[in-house]
C-alpha cells in the first residue's frame, strides 16, 4: 500500500495527499507533520519495514468537509485520493486514484468559499516586463475575465480582485514578487503552457468556436496566453466539468474610475486599516443574496465614469424610494433566492445536492413575480432588467414534479424522487415498504394457524428474517419450518415464504437507491442546458440586490441624490463622512462641510489646522462621496454636483515597508510619484501631510514643489485637496491664482482648544500638537517643557526669519547644555570643583548624602 501511496504522491509532490484507507483519510511523512499542525490532529508513527518508521495522521472520511477547508485556507494544495473500487469485490490491493485536486484558487466546496467574496484563480504572463497579460476565473461562479496592461494596471487589478492563487511561468516567481510584492500565493506552471498556440487551442476547444473575436479579446495576445494557462491548470487539477464557463470577458477598464491599491486601502473601501474599524463596504452592504454581496464589492472598487450608466442606477434607486411597496416585495422575494450563481455552477460539475435542486426551483419561482413586476414598471432600467429575467418554467416545473419537497442532502440517503415519476420505482417502493407490513400480517396469520400467541417475526444480519418461538410452544411448530438457531428460551426458524419476501424487500431497497440515483443524475444533466439563462438571472438579481441595498442605506442614513454631470466642478454642500457618522455616539452630531473645486478658480485647496481637527476625515469624505455618486448610490450631503472624475489618487497615511527596505518617506515618495505621473484634468487628488517623513525644510520644499507642479501643469488642472501642517504653504495663495487657503476651525477657551471641525476660508498658524499630547495623557513635565521650547523656537524664527535653518537654533541650545561647566557663574564653578575632587570609588553612602547636602547649600545659599 505504501508503494501505491508513493506512486500517487510522486504525481503531486507539492500537494498534501489525503489517502483513503477504509473509513479514514490518512496522511504520511511530511504531509502528516504539516496536516497535524494545521488541523490539530494527533501525529503518530507506525513501523514501515525493517528499522523504519513513517509519520501518520488521519481523520474519518465523513469529516472531510470539516478538515479540507482548514488546509486550503492555510494556503495548501490538497490532492484527494479515493478508493476506486469496492474492497469487498477484490482480493488484491484496492485501486486508488486522485479524484480531485483542491487548491485555494480552485474550489466549489461551500465550507471553503466565502459567500460574500469571489474566489478568483489568476494567471499573469509577461514576455518583456513592460506589458502584462492577466486572466481571472472564479470556477464557483463561471466568471472568466482577461485584460492586459502595464505594471500599474495589473497591480491595480490584483489589488481589486484579490485572487486567492496566481499562476506564473516556471522560474519567474521571484521576478513576480519583485514586481507585485510577496503577498500572493503563487504556483508555477511549465513554460510551454504560456505560449499563444497552446493557449488559443485550449480556449477554442473549450468554447467550441473558430476564433475569439466574438468575445472581444482576440487582439489581447498576452491576456489570451494567461487565460489559456488557467484552462490548462483546470485540466491539471482534474476540474474537467466546466460547462458553466460560457465566455471570456474583457475587463473594460476604460469604463471605470481608476483607483490604485493605495487609494483602495487608504480610503478603507473594502476593509478597515485598523482592527475594530469599519469600511465603506460595511456601511453599504445591506444586500440579501450572496450574488449581490459579491457584486457590491466589485462596484465599490470599479466606480463608473459614464453618465448614462450612473443615471440608470440612480433612477432605479430613486424608484425604490418612491415605491416602498416594490421595495418590500423585493425584500421578500430576494430572501427566497439564495446563491443562484453557485448552485447552477454545481450542477455543471455534477456536485449539486437534492436540497440545492429544490433551492433552485424556489429561486426560479421567486424570479417570475420579480420579472412581471419589472415589466409592468414605468422605470426603463427595471423594464430592461425584467426583459432579461427568465424563470425557466420547464425545468422549474420538472423539479416540482420529480423531486420531493424536503429531500436529504445526500443522494444515497434515498427518498428523493416523488411517486408517479417512474413506474418501476413505485413498484419497488411498494415491495420494500408495504412488504414489511406484509410480514406483520404473516406473523399474525402464522400465530393464528399454529396457536402460538407469542410467535414473532424478526431480522438479523446473519441469516435475515426469521420466526421466533419460545420453547414452551416448540411442539406446535409445523414440520416445513426450518430451524436456524437455538436460544436459551426460544428457537428461530425460517420458511420458504419468508425467504422469498426477504429477497424481494432487501433487493428492492438496493434497487431503489440505484434507480433514484439514475433518475436524479438525468435531472441534473438536463439542468446544464439552462446554465446560460440561470446565470443571467443571477447577474440581474445581483444588480437589483445592490441597488436595493443603496436605497435602504440611503433611507436609513438620510442620503440625497447627487447631480452627476460632465463638468469639471465638484460642489458638495454639507457633506458628511459616510463611515465616521455611523460610528459617532448617538448624542454627538457629525459636523458637515462644504467643498468646492473646479479647474478655473479653485483648483487646489490647502487645508491647515490642528491635529485631530478633522483634516484627514474631510479629505476622505470628499473622495467617498465622489465614489458613492459614481457607483450610482445616493450620498451623505444636503446637495452635490459631481463633475465626472476619471481617477482618484490619495496620499493619506503611510506605513513603513521595512521588509522591502522602504521607509515611511520612501512609501510617500513612491505614491506621490505614481500620482504625478498619471494625473489627468478630471483627476481628484488628495494629499495628507505629504513630506512629513523627512526633515522640516525638505518636507516644505517638496510639498511646495508638488503643489506648484499640479497648479502649473500646462495641460492638466487636476482638482486637489492638500492637508498640511506646513503653514508656510499658505504663502502660495498669493502667487498662484487657483490655490485657496482653508483651515479647520478651532476655538480657544481658558487655554483649552475646542475642535469645531468646520472648514473655513483662510490659513491657520498653529497645529496645537502639544495640546493633543496633553489630551493623550503625556506627563505634564514633558508638555510644559515642550511649551517652553516652542516659545523659544517661535522667538528665534521671528528674529531670524524662516530662511534661517531651525538647526541653528537647536545647535545653540545644545551648545548651551554642553557649556554647563564652562560658564563664569561662581556658584556653578564651586559645584563643579566639588564634584571634580570627589573620590567616588571610596565614598560611603553617608558621606555621599552629606556631600549632596553641601552642594545643595552652595546652590540654594541655605
Amino acid at each position: 500500500m505504501m508503494k501505491q501511496y508513493f506512486e500517487i504522491k510522486e504525481k503531486h509532490p507539492d500537494a498534501i495527499l489525503l489517502f483513503r484507507v477504509g473509513d479514514f483519510y490518512e496522511t504520511f511523512s511530511d504531509d502528516a507533520i504539516v496536516a497535524s499542525e494545521i488541523l490539530g490532529i494527533t501525529l503518530t508513527k507506525r513501523a514501515n519495514g525493517s528499522a523504519q518508521f513513517v509519520e501518520l495522521a488521519g481523520f474519518p472520511h465523513h469529516a472531510l468537509d470539516t478538515y479540507l477547508p482548514k488546509l486550503v485556507r492555510a494556503g495548501k494544495r490538497v490532492a484527494i485520493c479515493d478508493q476506486l473500487e469496492d474492497p469487498k469485490l477484490t482480493k488484491n490491493l484496492v485501486k486508488r486514484g486522485i479524484t480531485e485536486l483542491v487548491t485555494p484558487g480552485v474550489s466549489i466546496n461551500d465550507n471553503i468559499l466565502n459567500h460574500k467574496e469571489n474566489n478568483f484563480l489568476c494567471a499573469v504572463y509577461s514576455s518583456n516586463s513592460t506589458l502584462f497579460g492577466i486572466s481571472l476565473l472564479d470556477v464557483s461562479t463561471g466568471e472568466f475575465l482577461t485584460s492586459e496592461g502595464k505594471k500599474d494596471d495589473i497591480d491595480k487589478l490584483l489589488a481589486n480582485f484579490d485572487p486567492k492563487e496566481i499562476l506564473v511561468e516556471r522560474g519567474k516567481k521571484k521576478k513576480f514578487e519583485e514586481t507585485f510584492g510577496p503577498n500572493y500565493l503563487l504556483f508555477e506552471l511549465d513554460d510551454w503552457i504560456f505560449t499563444e498556440d497552446a493557449a488559443r487551442d485550449r480556449l477554442l476547444t473549450h468554447f467550441q468556436t473558430r476564433n475569439l473575436k466574438g468575445f472581444g479579446v482576440d487582439n489581447l495576445r498576452l491576456g489570451i496566453i494567461a487565460s489559456g494557462a488557467i484552462m490548462h491548470y483546470l485540466d491539471l487539477t482534474q476540474h474537467t466539468h466546466i460547462s458553466h464557463i460560457l465566455s471570456l470577458k474583457r475587463i473594460e477598464e476604460d469604463r471605470f474610475v481608476r483607483l490604485d491599491k493605495f487609494t483602495v486601502r487608504s480610503l478603507e473601501l473594502i476593509s478597515p486599516m485598523n482592527e475594530g474599524g469599519k469600511s465603506l463596504l460595511d456601511i453599504l452592504d445591506k444586500t440579501i443574496t450572496p450574488m449581490g454581496s459579491r457584486l457590491l464589492r466589485r462596484w465599490i472598487v470599479f466606480p463608473l465614469k459614464e453618465i448614462q450608466a450612473i443615471e440608470e442606477r440612480l433612477n432605479v434607486v430613486e424608484n425604490f424610494f418612491r415605491e416602498p411597496q416594490l421595495k418590500d416585495l423585493l425584500h421578500r422575494l430576494l430572501s427566497m433566492i439564495g446563491d443562484l450563481e453557485r448552485i447552477i455552477s454545481k450542477a455543471a460539475v455534477g456536485r449539486i445536492s437534492p436540497r440545492e435542486v429544490i433551492q433552485l426551483k424556489v429561486a426560479l419561482t421567486a424570479i417570475e413575480p420579480i420579472r412581471d413586476t419589472f415589466l409592468a414598471s414605468e422605470n426603463p432600467g427595471l423594464q430592461a432588467m425584467g426583459k432579461k429575467l427568465d424563470p425557466c418554467p420547464v425545468i422549474r416545473d420538472r423539479i416540482e414534479r420529480e423531486i420531493m419537497p424536503d429531500p436529504p442532502m445526500l443522494v444515497n440517503k434515498g427518498r428523493i424522487i416523488k411517486k408517479g415519476v417512474n413506474e418501476e420505482l413505485d413498484q419497488l417502493r411498494d415491495i420494500a415498504y408495504s412488504g414489511k407490513d406484509y410480514l406483520l400480517k404473516l406473523q399474525q396469520r402464522e400465530s393464528e394457524k399454529t396457536g402460538i400467541p407469542s410467535l414473532k417475526v424478526g431480522f438479523n444480519n446473519v441469516f435475515g428474517y426469521y420466526i421466533e418461538v419460545r420453547h414452551a410452544h416448540k411442539d406446535k411448530v409445523p414440520e416445513n419450518w426450518i430451524r436456524k438457531q437455538t436460544l436459551v428460551n426460544a428457537e428461530r426458524y425460517i420458511t420458504e415464504e419468508l425467504k422469498i419476501y426477504e429477497e424481494k424487500i432487501l433487493g428492492a431497497e438496493e434497487k431503489i437507491l440505484t434507480l433514484e440515483g439514475q433518475l436524479y443524475a438525468t435531472l441534473v444533466e438536463s439542468l446544464i442546458e439552462y446554465i446560460p439563462p440561470i446565470q443571467m438571472n443571477a447577474a440581474i438579481i445581483a444588480q437589483v440586490d445592490c441597488l436595493l441595498s443603496f436605497a435602504e442605506v440611503s433611507r436609513q442614513n438620510h442620503y440625497i441624490r447627487p447631480e452627476v454631470n460632465d463638468s469639471d466642478v465638484l460642489d458638495i454642500r454639507n457633506g458628511r463622512h459616510p463611515v465616521i457618522e455611523q460610528q459617532l455616539p448617538p448624542d454627538e452630531p457629525f459636523i458637515a462641510n462644504d467643498v468646492y473645486l473646479d479647474s478655473n478658480s479653485q483648483q487646489i485647496i490647502i487645508i491647515t489646522g490642528p491635529n485631530m481637527a478633522g483634516k484627514s476625515a474631510l479629505l476622505r469624505q470628499t473622495a467617498l462621496i465622489t465614489i458613492l455618486a459614481q457607483i450610482g448610490c445616493f450620498i451623505p450631503a444636503d446637495s452635490a454636483k459631481i463633475g465626472l472624475v476619471d481617477k482618484i489618487f490619495t496620499r493619506v497615511g503611510a506605513s513603513d515597508n521595512i521588509s522591502l527596505g522602504e521607509s515611511t518617506f520612501m512609501v510617500e515618495m513612491n505614491e506621490a510619484a505614481n500620482i504625478l505621473n498619471n494625473i489627468s484634468s478630471k483627476s481628484l487628488i488628495l494629499f495628507d501631510e505629504l513630506g512629513r517623513g523627512t526633515s522640516t525644510y525638505d518636507g516644505i520644499s517638496l510639498a511646495w514643489a508638488i503643489v506648484e507642479y499640479i497648479h502649473e501643469h500646462p495641460k492638466v488642472h487636476a482638482k486637489t485637496l492638500f492637508a498640511t501642517h506646513y503653514h508656510e504653504l499658505n504663502e502660495m495663495e498669493k502667487s498662484f491664482k487657483r490655490i485657496k487657503n482653508y483651515n479647520v476651525a478651532i476655538k480657544e477657551v481658558d487655554n483649552k482648544v475646542i475642535f469645531l471641525r468646520k472648514l473655513v476660508p483662510g490659513g491657520s498658524e498653529h497645529s496645537f500638537g502639544i495640546h493633543v499630547a496633553r489630551m493623550a495623557g503625556m506627563p505634564q513635565s514633558i508638555t510644559k517643557r515642550a511649551d517652553a521650547i516652542l516659545s523659544e523656537m517661535e522667538q528665534h524664527n521671528r528674529k531670524e526669519g524662516i530662511s534661517k535653518p531651525i538647526n541653528d537654533f537647536i545647535e545653540k541650545r545644545e551648545g548651551y547644555q554642553l557649556s554647563f561647566f564652562q560658564l563664569d557663574d561662581p556658584v556653578l564653578s564651586r559645584v563643579r570643583d566639588e564634584i571634580i575632587h570627589l573620590d567616588v570609588n571610596n565614598l560611603t553612602p553617608i558621606e555621599a548624602l552629606n556631600k549632596l547636602n553641601e552642594i545643595k547649600k552652595i546652590v540654594t545659599g541655605k
